[in-house]
């Protein structure tokens, strides 16, 4: 038994130098270890992430792996990987369970994508094991039900009102509740009491994230929301070409006015791929780069151009979800993991205006 107590002891002193790449901590002091088991020379335990989205996952249990092999007697390591998503800390009071982050997904302008982005990034969460909502927040063209392949709401219950899901997703949207051809022509008040009965009374249950698809511009909804929910982070989404990138930096702004933290910029179709292996810029190059560097803002990514991404919006098949290898939805995925680590990241140090990030592995 003292023995067995001993290697226990090295075990975890091992583990203790093995760091959390993202959080430069070491995985015995942020306690993700757990259900240590020592049997002769066999050792399994379990290592818990702030994300199940982690895009680390593998470095981390190799580094784990390497450290416990390399304690003398041991022969085999059996380790499980299960993730316990941080809460931001923030007060939802509004909410019945609570939801443990929440993203706004904007733009300054429409036809960028913005939607196409916040959708496969819910879809993206998902996917990886996170329990993810996706509200449709504009008001004045809800395209997600159509995205997402829904038609309608599951029957109400007593008082609340029951999200939809598709690909593990619960969704919510004000394009449940109207024509598809009738349009809403609503002043700020009744806006706003939309969207705060689409938090209050809907039952979403507890969330990992509630990624939020805000509508085009800086008007009233994204008000109302940061009024109504406290946000964890705000997300652009811009085009290259450079009047998309002016109204992108009003919707950073807009973000900043608003005391949102911003974890970055989305370039949205920064290049087509062409049959022999060159890339064409339709809209210009490398605006949405610059425009995060001007800011001072993380830039999250580059998706290219694919016409299966507006093929799969219409028939309500997100890519993520029916052609994950393809390059525009490793892009997505790639951009849904690295907000899910710079939430975590947020989630341990505290609010900041930008959340910095060691993306290395």
């Amino acid at each position: 038994m003292q023995k067995q107590n001993d290697r226990t002891e090295k075990i975890m002193a091992a583990l203790s130098k093995v760091q959390e790449p993202e959080l430069h901590r070491d995985l015995v002091t942020l306690n993700m270890i757990k259900d240590l088991k020592v049997n002769g020379d066999k050792v399994s335990f379990t290592i818990v992430l702030t994300t199940p989205a982690c895009p680390l996952k593998s470095k981390i249990e190799k580094d784990a792996r390497q450290a416990v092999m390399s304690v003398e007697g041991v022969k085999s390591v059996d380790i499980k990987m299960d993730a316990n998503v941080p809460t931001d800390g923030r007060n939802r009071g509004l909410m019945s369970l609570p939801i443990r982050n929440a993203i706004a997904i904007g733009s300054g302008k429409g036809g960028v994508g913005k939607s196409t982005v916040a959708v496969n990034v819910a879809v993206a969460l998902a996917k990886s094991g996170a329990r993810v909502g996706l509200l449709d927040a504009d008001i004045y063209g809800p395209n997600v039900p159509t995205m997402m392949g829904i038609e309608r709401l599951p029957n109400p219950k007593p008082n609340k009102l029951m999200p939809a899901e598709a690909y593990g997703v619960k969704v919510m949207s004000i394009g449940f509740m109207v024509k598809p051809d009738q349009p809403l022509i609503w002043r700020g008040p009744m806006l706003h009491s939309a969207i705060r009965q689409f938090l209050t009374d809907v039952e979403w249950g507890e969330l990992d994230y509630l990624v939020v698809d805000l509508p085009p511009g800086t008007g009233d909804a994204a008000l109302s929301l940061a009024q109504s929910l406290p946000l964890s982070g705000g997300v652009v989404v811009t085009l290259p070409q450079q009047v998309s990138l002016e109204d992108a930096r009003r919707g950073l702004e807009m973000f900043r006015q608003l005391e949102v933290p911003l974890l970055g910029v989305v370039e949205n179709m920064s290049f087509l791929e062409l049959p022999d292996g060159t890339r064409m810029d339709i809209f210009g190059s490398g605006g949405g780069e610059k425009l995060a560097k001007a800011a001072n803002v993380p830039f999250l990514g580059g998706i290219p151009m694919d016409p299966n991404v507006r093929v799969g919006g219409d028939a309500g098949k997100p890519i993520v979800a029916t052609n994950p290898d393809s390059p525009v939805a490793k892009a997505l995925t790639a951009i849904a993991e690295d907000i899910a680590a710079r939430l975590s990241v947020a989630a341990f140090n505290g609010p900041q205006t930008f959340i910095p990030i060691n993306m290395i592995g």
